[in-house]
């Protein structure tokens, strides 16, 4: 670059271009400003000299990268640390805002990697206070490079191992961030009246940052709203417990309500979430609360400001961690409580009539609520708390506001309707089963009140010829509605304090409601409207009761604890026991999946239930006792189920029969099984019987793939020896043909080839041990024979056929799936694999040579990308490099070297469970070079040989690995070090020259003061471990690299 003008041209391209390709060209340029370290000078060179503000920027953000990528010499980064103090001092209020903004954060970049290093980083924050004392420009300055030092403290950085990271934090916590906390409150006094200036959003800005430091190292969700409790150190006590900390935040509120009352309230929230040990005494505790009710209050009264949603929500917030972080007796004993807690009542009541404008705000408010009435029963105070008082108005308002929201959703398409979100709904609805049962008998009252004439509307309009749609869509959303409300009651009903004779009545009062209109819903016009969104939402909201009932009141558990609920439902609906119920439960069920043909969210909600009642032990032998389970054990055909044959549902057969399966294995007869599967046995001899000619039309296409839906249900189902027997015995050797015929003519065709995959995946899976034959039986082999011959013919059609724009999906999804097949069968120890080259049978050679075929097609830049791919991919290799080591040193150099290849870039994948396969096949490759070769005799057998001519061709090969290994176990931090340290040792020992090697390359890219301790952390690894894999030798090792990876770290 010929002179300063021109990189300020490149920058201005850089920065502002609308050209990609001009864009790019400028940062290819560039880009040796923050990859070479000879470039700092220049960087330096550019802020003193350039005058663009992109220039400056690129110095800046290239020093940055140089700073947090690269180990800079001590001395260099002391030296650019005190340049950036003097530049920010006399350039800093001439800088451009984001210039400023990069610069200052570059300084804390730079002091915090530095900050264990050397105590003269930590002198920045004196630094920072002398900009106060200068300029309003400089004043502000200051406040910026503290906060940022606050921020940047606070964050992880990819470079910095997270106990590292962790220490700094501690480190900077104890020794520098009350004293900038303390700064933040003088400045915000200092600056009171300068009402909405930049110094006082800075003031708050870094109070606030200072309250929301991770001073524990919770690492806690910065995506969420909630935050925990936040835990101050006891230094910070004497501030806190001064009344002016809390006045200054509520006076900025008062003078400030549009500028920065936002930041106020976030301030305020997390003083309210301070641990309760902070205070000196249960008095200092007492009067910190009343200070922050009466705060809250005088907000309340004026209502200032919450008018802006902003400040509105932050409010809803704060009140709601009142009895988060206080207990009702406090609340109650606080000075004016009587006056807050009816203001709050007033304030919720407005939010739920003004439910649009609050949105989900209104849920902190409620949840104050909720937390408020679960603890009366623990109260002890003389003072009344007032709730009862309040409580049911909440419940009427919340109920209405529900009601009211339904006209806006059915006029307004674009408003999302939450009733087509069952568990969002639910989770709405956590806070309202406690203020219901708090109140009970009067709010299952006021709920029965405003159900019933719904409800008599709803079964009236049976009665009419013509029934108004709208109206009968609104009723049925108001019906929706309160069977939810209904449901989320029933949900806590376990629950110690809300359980009891009188509390079963009212459940059984507030269900039968729920079970009347059960009775109705599928019966005259409501027959007729199963494509109405609001009978679809109808239909699972009862979904949902049912759930939550049969977990509170169905079943041997629960019909000794229930007779009071069952003797009132005997008296309003005749059903006087579980097994009734249960059938009523069936019934909603099966009426379901009979009438929804389309809709694939009313039958995937029906089918989880009945799988929920299915797999419990008690209910379903109960289910087994019902007229209509037998019933549709005997005819789960498309004629009875109409959803079966709609493509649209094929993915829900799976779970259908897989029910359907548990149910029939349940009964353990193989002439039940045989009856049962009837219908699929018909289907399997139409396919059998059609033509070679017509195997590729449309009809068949359809059938085979519910077909293979089917099978796979059922063989999920199978989860002992015995009934595994069954689906085998009915199987093999009749129709097992139809599978390779299947994948013969469908391999071009995912819709087909992945669900007879699938199937196969399943049906080679040997969980709860199921395919353990007798030891007379050749079942095994006979199976894996047959599923050799589908891979081989689905590899060889696949590999044949073209690239596709989605490859995923027509290549790599068959694929994988294929791997999984044969990584379970090598896995499942059914079969004998020796007794294949015994008796010269190709079965698992072939198997194993298409599978190769098609691990090379893949490109290794897809592999990781996709990750069920990528779990596929690995855990066969882990496999191959356990089992079947002599096949695997049969690959040519090139082969060998891809595979290699792509375990060590597995061994770098985050997911814990790839990087330990990887480790694995790994470990099993240079165990078997350290014992066959390294430490055996002569070597004879090929695959010895083998191995030997490729680390000749490919010396480096061990010693990459092991170094990939080193630099994972140094800079990141794994939760499968065991799992890791495995194939460190057997490389190790391999040869300790290449230990040697990798300590020298490592130690060479640490500053020089720092390579003599570093050292010594690698002469300590080989303590006491010998030249030997054994397992007593091995867990030494792991001891060891522990040791090692926390001194490395260490300052």
């Amino acid at each position: 670059m010929e002179s300063l003008e021109q990189l300020e041209v490149l920058c201005e391209r850089l920065y502002n271009s609308q050209d990609s390709v001009e864009r790019a060209r400028a940062e290819n340029t560039l880009k040796c400003f923050s990859s070479n370290s000879n470039y700092i000078s220049q960087c330096q060179y550019i802020l003193d000299n350039a005058s663009t503000p992109y220039a400056l920027m690129l110095a800046s953000s290239s020093l940055m990268k140089q700073v947090t990528d690269r180990s800079l010499p001590l001395q260099l980064r002391l030296d650019i640390r005190n340049y950036l103090v003097s530049y920010l001092a006399s350039r800093g209020p001439d800088l451009e805002p984001f210039v400023l903004g990069s610069v200052s954060q570059l300084l804390c970049r730079i002091t915090k990697f530095g900050w264990l290093d050397d105590d003269r980083f930590k002198e920045v924050v004196k630094e920072a206070i002398n900009f106060l004392s200068q300029t309003p420009y400089h004043y502000a300055i200051g406040l910026k490079i503290l906060n940022q030092l606050v921020s940047e403290i606070n964050q992880t950085n990819p470079g910095l191992p997270s106990i590292r990271q962790r220490r700094i934090a501690i480190s900077f916590r104890d020794e520098s961030l009350f004293q900038i906390f303390q700064i933040s409150l003088t400045s915000l006094f200092q600056v009171k009246h300068d009402v909405g200036s930049k110094l006082q959003e800075l003031s708050l800005s870094l109070s606030l940052s200072c309250l929301s430091f991770d001073f524990t190292g919770s690492s806690f969700d910065e995506s969420s709203d909630e935050i925990g409790t936040v835990q101050i150190p006891n230094s910070w006590r004497p501030v806190l417990e001064d009344p002016s900390t809390l006045q200054i935040l509520f006076d900025y509120y008062a003078i400030n309500q549009t500028h920065f009352s936002k930041e106020v309230f976030e301030c305020l929230l997390r003083l309210a979430s301070t641990r309760r040990s902070l205070f000196t005494d249960d008095t200092a505790r007492q009067k910190f609360l009343s200070h922050l009710m009466q705060g809250t209050k005088e907000i309340l009264q004026t209502e200032k400001g919450l008018a802006d949603h902003d400040n509105y929500h932050a409010f809803c917030r704060l009140l709601g961690r009142f009895k988060g972080n206080y207990q009702l007796s406090e609340i109650v004993n606080a000075e004016g409580y009587s006056d807050w807690i009816r203001l709050v009542a007033e304030f919720t009541l407005k939010s739920l009539q003004s439910w649009q404008w609050a949105g989900s705000s209104i849920y902190y408010l409620l949840g104050l609520w909720s937390r408020s009435v679960t603890s009366v029963r623990y109260l002890k105070s003389d003072k009344p708390n007032l709730l009862d008082e309040y409580v049911p108005k909440i419940v009427e308002g919340f109920i209405s506001s529900r009601f009211d929201s339904l006209q806006l959703e059915f006029s307004d398409e674009l408003v999302e309707n939450p009733l087509d979100n069952v568990e969002l709904v639910q989770d709405q609805l956590d806070f309202f089963p406690y203020l219901c049962r708090f109140q009970y008998e009067s709010c299952s009252t006021y709920i029965m009140k405003i159900m019933e004439p719904i409800l008599h509307t709803y079964m009236g309009a049976n009665l009419q010829a013509r029934a108004d749609t709208y109206e009968l869509s609104i009723t049925e959303a108001k019906l929706a509605w309160m069977v939810h409300i209904v449901s989320a009651i029933l949900k806590i009903t376990q629950i110690s304090g809300f359980s009891g004779e009188s509390h079963e009545v009212l459940d059984a009062e507030i269900s039968a409601r729920v079970l009347q209109l059960i009775n109705v819903t599928d019966s005259g016009i409501h027959s007729t409207r199963y494509g109405c969104l609001s009978k679809q939402r109808l239909d699972r909201a009862i979904l949902t009761f049912l759930q939550h009932f049969r977990k509170c009141y169905i079943g041997d558990q629960t019909i000794l604890s229930s007779q009071q609920l069952y003797a009132r439902l005997s008296e309003l609906l005749g059903l006087h026991d579980h097994l009734i119920l249960l059938n009523v439960a069936v019934g909603k069920i099966v009426a379901n999946l009979k009438s929804y043909r389309e809709c694939k969210e009313v039958i995937d909600h029906t089918l989880s239930l009945f799988l929920e009642m299915t797999s419990g032990y008690t209910t379903g032998k109960l289910l087994l006792k019902l007229d209509t389970i037998k019933h549709l054990i005997s005819n789960h055909n498309r004629e009875n189920f109409p959803f079966l044959e709609e493509k649209t549902c094929f993915r829900s057969r799976t779970t259908f029969y897989y029910t359907i399966g548990m149910l029939i294995f349940m009964e353990d007869s193989p002439l039940k099984f045989k009856s049962s599967m009837e219908s699929l046995l018909q289907v399997v001899i139409l396919l059998e019987s059609t033509p070679d000619a017509m195997f590729r039309s449309d009809a068949v296409k359809y059938a085979l793939i519910g077909l293979m839906r089917d099978l796979r249900g059922i063989a999920m189902a199978t989860n002992s020896r015995r009934t595994y027997g069954f689906l085998f015995d009915w199987l093999y050797p009749a129709h097992m043909p139809l599978l390779l015929r299947g994948i013969a003519h469908w391999t071009d065709t995912p819709e087909v080839a992945i669900p007879l995959l699938k199937f196969v995946a399943e049906l080679v899976h040997n969980k709860s041990q199921r395919l353990t034959f007798d030891t007379s039986s050749p079942n095994g082999i006979l199976l894996f024979r047959e599923v050799s011959k589908l891979i081989v013919a689905y590899g060889s059609g696949v590999l044949s056929l073209p690239n596709r724009t989605d490859i995923y999906t027509f290549k790599y999804k068959g694929m994988w799936i294929c791997l999984t097949i044969l990584t379970r069968a090598l896995s499942g120890n059914y079969v004998n694999f020796g007794v294949f080259e015994l008796y010269g049978d190709r079965a698992l050679l072939d198997a194993l040579d298409i599978t190769l075929k098609m691990i090379l097609s893949i490109p290794s830049a897809d592999v990781l990308p996709f990750r069920k791919l990528a779990a596929a991919y690995y855990g066969f290799l882990e496999i191959l490099f356990n089992s079947h080591m002599s096949f695997v040193l049969s690959f040519d150099k090139n082969t060998l070297m891809y595979i290699v290849g792509s375990l060590e870039s597995g061994l770098k994948d985050l997911s814990e469970n790839i990087s330990s396969q990887c480790a694995s096949a790994v470990d099993n490759l240079a165990t078997y070079y350290f014992t066959q070769v390294a430490t055996g005799e002569s070597p004879t057998s090929p695959a010895a040989i083998n191995i030997i001519q490729l680390i000749s061709d490919c010396p480096g090969v061990f010693s990459g690995i092991l170094k990939t290994l080193f630099e994972i176990v140094i800079f990141e931090d794994r939760g499968n070090q065991w799992s890791l340290s495995r194939p460190m040792l057997s490389l190790i020992l391999i040869s300790g020259e290449m230990l040697s090697n990798i300590k020298a390359q490592i130690l060479a890219s640490y500053p020089l003061d720092q390579q003599q301790r570093l050292s010594l952390c690698f002469d300590t690894l080989m303590k006491d471990v010998v030249r030997s894999l054994d397992s007593k030798n091995r867990d030494k090792f792991t001891q060891n690299l522990t040791r090692f990876m926390n001194e490395f770290r260490a300052r």
